[in-house]
């Protein structure tokens, strides 16, 4: 028989879920036997909250969403704390809602510096601040910190996100030596995940098809990644499989890492 990752009778709460990874994570949590409570910036009668909803309760989940700006503490918060009562506690946490912004070091701004912060470091930390009690409740708590390939390595032009990234790294190892061993606290750091964002990446360029083609070819793996491999990666990382995980943050990039770029 094969092993099953199993994660019925557990809560996990997503950052993020309208689109995207965030949306990917919250489905196969789902699939793997989580309630999941979801936030993102759309309201609770929008399109997007309604799909969040679908993918839960079709894959035989509990949903809760509520409309939540990240960067505004007391939304975070309140967030937290209403998904926790909705479900009576929490298990495991996936912070994930951010946004790429990329100016340059000479062309960002202090305006563009601290949206970086507010919204790429600071939500991260607070949205695992305010778990932190209900996940120790858990007795096996479980967060995991979205970054981002840009914290191992990076490329012209991806300032200040990458500096944000890279802290995020950071946050993870003190979280895990604090909290442990009540909670588990782990890095995910995909590469190229062909979400709606991405899209609109490659459509900036004169030959959209062509430089996806150009980008598929520099992961030896030869396709980028998808929402689903995201979501079955944090699905794993929230079970019982692994237990002995804490502290690291994993590079999902294809193999894109592996390969010295000589042109």
């Amino acid at each position: 028989m094969g092993l099953t990752i199993d994660l019925k009778g557990k809560t996990a709460l997503v950052t993020g879920v309208s689109s995207g990874i965030g949306l990917g994570v919250a489905s196969m949590l789902a699939k793997a036997g989580c309630d999941v409570a979801g936030c993102g910036k759309e309201p609770k009668d929008s399109s997007a909250a309604l799909i969040f909803k679908q993918q839960v309760e079709g894959a035989g989940g509990r949903s809760f969403y509520q409309q939540v700006d990240v960067t505004k503490a007391e939304e975070l918060e309140s967030f937290v704390k209403t998904a926790a009562s909705f479900f009576n506690g929490l298990d495991i946490v996936v912070s994930n809602a951010g946004q790429n912004i990329f100016e340059g070091v000479a062309g960002s701004t202090e305006e563009q510096w601290q949206k970086n912060i507010d919204l790429n470091i600071t939500s991260h930390w607070r949205v695992c601040k305010y778990s932190q009690l209900f996940l120790e409740k858990s007795k096996n708590g479980v967060i995991i910190i979205m970054t981002s390939n840009h914290a191992f390595s990076t490329i012209a032009g991806c300032f200040p996100y990458n500096i944000a990234k890279t802290a995020l790294t950071g946050l993870v190892r003190s979280m895990a030596i604090e909290w442990g061993p009540t909670i588990r606290a782990v890095g995910l750091a995909p590469g190229f995940i062909q979400t709606a964002g991405n899209d609109t990446w490659f459509n900036s360029f004169p030959d959209p098809e062509a430089e996806r083609k150009r980008t598929i070819e520099l992961h030896p793996v030869k396709r980028l990644g998808t929402v689903e491999d995201v979501g079955a990666f944090c699905a794993f990382l929230a079970s019982d499989f692994a237990a002995f995980i804490s502290g690291s943050t994993y590079l999902m990039d294809g193999g894109r890492a592996a390969l010295m770029q000589d042109k």
